[in-house]
């Protein structure tokens, strides 16, 4: 018997129902219940993007003032300039996705994430290229490593995420 699934027609060994991958019935798959499911959210908590932004900031400021102090002015402000071109289009990003929360659409989040990682690129090179008019004397180096320093926060919250998570399940 064929039932229609999503607008297409179907066999019953290809129902969402059926737990199949590709029309192949999982026989491992087994549905939580609600109990279950609760415990699972309870035990993996997602961070907040903002959390991301917060280490970008740190770091980039540690870093803006060590370049300062150990080097020169100029370097500690040009690296404060790349660190600053990371943080504020992460946060303009995070501000823009968390109005997509309540929309129920999932492909309208995901048109509003890709426009929004879109505006944080777009918004990341145009304070790049602006940097030599906005910061006057302009070291290159320390601008580059300021950026790349702040940048790879992303993978250094998704590091402590993951021993959080860790910790909690050896608990």
């Amino acid at each position: 018997m064929r039932t229609v699934q999503n607008g297409a027609e179907c066999e019953p060994s290809q129902r969402a129902d059926s737990y199949s991958i590709g029309g192949v019935p999982d026989p491992e798959f087994k549905p939580l219940t609600a109990l279950e499911a609760s415990q699972w959210r309870t035990r993996n908590r997602a961070s907040s993007p903002w959390l991301v932004v917060a280490w970008q900031v740190s770091a980039g400021c540690v870093f803006a003032v060590t370049v300062g102090l150990l080097g020169s002015a100029v370097g500690g402000w040009s690296a404060a300039y790349g660190a600053l071109s990371v943080v504020l289009p992460s946060a303009l990003m995070v501000c823009g996705l968390q109005r997509l929360r309540s929309v129920p659409d999932s492909g309208a989040v995901m048109l509003g994430f890709v426009m929004w990682e879109s505006v944080k690129i777009a918004s990341t090179v145009a304070m790049l290229v602006l940097a030599p008019k906005l910061v006057q004397p302009l070291n290159w180096l320390a601008l580059v490593a300021g950026f790349v320093v702040t940048m790879k926060m992303y993978w250094v919250a998704a590091w402590m995420h993951s021993r959080r998570r860790s910790w909690h399940i050896s608990n």
